[in-house]
């Protein structure tokens, strides 16, 4: 996997833990709302597909339109005051990070650019990545292609010259769909998704990556 050149890394639930401050704005929306709290592994499940998705799906399907649209501003507003309460990176992230900084490194992400850069920021290893690409940086978001792509094309790397890494099935789809390489971690959010998405390679913790990129110590799944 040494041509490999191009890694585009997901964010929560891979590089960052942030379970725990999407819980507590979650349920700090919904008390607001006169709603009963919801379990922290509940509102996890949830994650992944961008933050409108997440507040919708937190109500339920009798929330009206406009009380979605309230909630949504509330829930912005409220986690970005409070998203690195608690939010770490996993065990391992920066040494891998600093194993692949000869690679381009970058970051697609369902959750809002600016949010994305902040928490980069604000756990100090936004400069190990050349691109930070969001859910409202394009039309669309994963698993549609269309972020991979642009990377790609940022980058000038082809498809066998790149790899998405995530925690869930939208990850591996995004890559699918762009006919890329993809790799999930089990440790993640979504890792519950992994078995029927079929990535092409699983790894239980990032500092496995860099071996598995140099050929040691991994085999791909790929048919």
């Amino acid at each position: 996997m040494s041509q490999v050149q191009l890694l585009i890394f997901d964010l929560d639930g891979t590089l960052i833990d942030s379970g725990l401050d999407l819980a507590l704005s979650v349920n700090a929306m919904r008390e607001r709302m006169g709603l009963t709290r919801l379990p922290n592994e509940e509102i996890a499940t949830y994650v992944g597909h961008g933050v409108a998705n997440l507040v919708r799906r937190s109500l339920g399907e009798q929330a009206t339109e406009e009380k979605i649209q309230g909630a949504l501003e509330f829930f912005l507003t409220y986690y970005r005051a409070h998203m690195l309460d608690n939010t770490v990176t996993y065990p391992g992230v920066r040494e891998a990070l600093e194993e692949l900084k000869g690679r381009h490194l970058t970051v697609l992400t369902n959750k809002p650019v600016r949010f994305s850069e902040l928490i980069l920021e604000g756990l100090g290893i936004a400069g190990y990545f050349r691109f930070i690409y969001g859910g409202n940086s394009f039309e669309q978001k994963k698993p549609d292609p269309m972020g991979a792509n642009k990377l790609m094309s940022d980058l000038q790397a082809s498809p066998r010259e790149t790899m998405m890494i995530g925690d869930s099935d939208t990850d591996v789809l995004t890559g699918k769909n762009a006919g890329i390489w993809t790799c999930g971690v089990t440790y993640g959010f979504g890792s519950y998704t992994l078995e029927n998405a079929l990535p092409d390679f699983t790894i239980d913790d990032l500092r496995q990556l860099p071996f598995m990129l140099n050929g040691r110590g991994a085999e791909s799944n790929r048919q």
